[in-house]
């Protein structure tokens, strides 16, 4: 039986939105700040990519990556650089992160049984509240029943800008190539069959695209707090 005590004072926290709107860090800060759980699921689908790209299976093979995705122990742990993934024990925090994961994650996200395992998964850590989930379709699919949902976006230009200061030390790689490849998985994300990139009815719209980090930390935090004296 699960223990609910304490859940009268936390509330789930769903934050959607596309490639590049700064989800992650929001979340994480947002977490930080409420005394909360951050759950990065687009990592956790970064490490099923990973673990795929490892063991040569395509995105066609469906029974291998199907038998790929129900072998993974994935975990998440808080660090000082945000949060560790681990995979089957592996620490795989900066491979998941590489291009060739970044180019490929959207067709592994798209898959039926990856998104079920993972779906699975997460809806487990949210059971005990007092979480911040970030990805595409929390707010419509995984925690239809969270609180409070959020769908942070911004202009495909922003995004790509953001992104390109993010990675312009180590990659070579154009702001032009970025918005293409920013727009391409806005499409991508936004067409597949399983669980696409929608706002969900109930969720507050926020465009950041000209909002400082702090400020969309500031409203995030403002309209849980409003969220969880509705609550009590």
């Amino acid at each position: 039986m699960i223990d609910h005590e304490g859940d009268s004072d936390r509330i789930n926290i769903a934050i959607d939105g596309p490639a590049g709107a700064g989800k992650s860090t929001v979340a994480r800060k947002v977490a930080e700040q409420l005394g909360y759980v951050y759950i990065d699921t687009g990592a956790m689908y970064r490490a099923v990519t990973l673990s795929a790209q490892r063991a040569g299976v395509t995105v066609e093979q469906l029974p291998k990556l199907a038998q790929l995705a129900r072998s993974l122990i994935i975990e998440l742990e808080p660090s000082e650089q945000g949060q560790s993934i681990f995979i089957n024990g592996e620490n795989v925090t900066s491979l998941i992160r590489s291009r060739e994961v970044t180019l490929q994650v959207s067709h592994f996200a798209a898959n039926e049984t990856v998104r079920e395992v993972l779906g699975t998964m997460q809806r487990n850590l949210a059971e005990r509240k007092g979480v911040v989930m970030d990805g595409r379709d929390i707010g419509s699919h995984v925690l239809p029943n969270a609180e409070l949902k959020i769908f942070l976006t911004a202009s495909v230009q922003e995004r790509a800008l953001r992104r390109f200061r993010e990675i312009a030390d180590s990659q070579a790689i154009t702001l032009e190539q970025l918005e293409k490849e920013i727009a391409d998985r806005d499409y991508l994300d936004e067409q597949r069959d399983i669980s696409p990139l929608i706002c969900a009815s109930d969720a507050v719209v926020l465009d950041s695209t000209s909002m400082t980090i702090d400020e969309v930390i500031e409203a995030i935090v403002k309209l849980s707090r409003t969220k969880l004296a509705e609550a009590k």
